[in-house]
């Protein structure tokens, strides 16, 4: 039984089967992972804090669906550096005047809020996932990871074919990084339980969606199987990926 299947009737998802939607598309050889803006603005600082609790605090926050998400990325994460594979990270900060929301503060009353501006806590990664020195990091503006950042250029210079994307929110920044990638002509996979959302139903009709149209939505477990699956880089490779910092620190890309 796949997660939407509760909220989907089967007259709706046998139109998808008959018109041909969901096929897998599957994993390429050349995989990055990329985890979608999981800061503490979206899941707060108190670990399994319940979302109406949270989201006094960090307006965004997914509270404890949220650190379900981590804990689920935790695993993504160790099981992608075994084996050398790329991870970039997104996160979002903004400007104290609030200039750089752009329409976004027309949708939300509470947009300018100290934790989400720069020097605030809530754009900080969680120390639980915290990014390694050779990752990368940018910052953006917009829902998708490829809107006004340098993010394909990444991709192409380590000759990624494939994106296993974690974070939040699945019907969000995810969903506009998925239809980006896609159109990219990348192969794209979300990881089902290393992504989450404000909305149950939201996360779930989304990850129908994207499944069906942009992506396949694939398990941890399978995952996990598919990086234990890919040769392990050497330290040429590991160079070719243009990764390593020289410096020793974690890249940071910015606007």
């Amino acid at each position: 039984m796949a997660i939407w299947d509760d909220i989907i009737p089967a007259s709706e998802r046998r139109i998808y089967n008959v018109g041909g939607w969901g096929k897998r598309m599957g994993f390429g050889a050349k995989p990055a992972v990329l985890v979608v803006d999981v800061n503490y603005d979206f899941v707060g600082d108190r670990e399994d804090e319940p979302i109406l609790q949270s989201i006094k605090r960090w307006r965004y926050s997914c509270g404890d669906v949220g650190w379900r998400g981590i804990r689920a990325i935790q695993k993504l994460l160790a099981s992608a550096r075994a084996r050398a594979v790329p991870v970039i990270y997104t996160t979002v900060e903004h400007r104290a005047d609030a200039f750089d929301y752009g329409r976004d503060r027309d949708k939300n009353f509470r947009t300018g809020e100290p934790s989400s501006v720069v020097g605030g806590k809530g754009p900080e990664i969680p120390m639980e996932i915290a990014p390694a020195a050779s990752d990368i990091v940018i910052y953006k503006k917009k829902a998708s990871a490829f809107f006004g950042t340098p993010l394909a250029s990444y991709l192409v210079d380590m000759r990624v074919d494939t994106l296993l994307v974690a974070g939040v929110s699945t019907s969000g920044c995810v969903r506009a990084t998925v239809v980006d990638g896609h159109a990219y002509n990348y192969r794209v996979c979300v990881v089902e339980e290393g992504t989450f959302d404000r909305s149950t139903v939201a996360h779930k009709a989304n990850l129908f969606d994207i499944h069906m149209k942009y992506g396949d939505v694939v398990s941890l477990a399978e995952t996990r199987r598919y990086l234990a699956g890919l040769p392990r880089a050497g330290p040429e490779s590991v160079a070719d990926r243009h990764v390593a910092s020289r410096s020793g620190k974690v890249r940071r890309a910015r606007r």
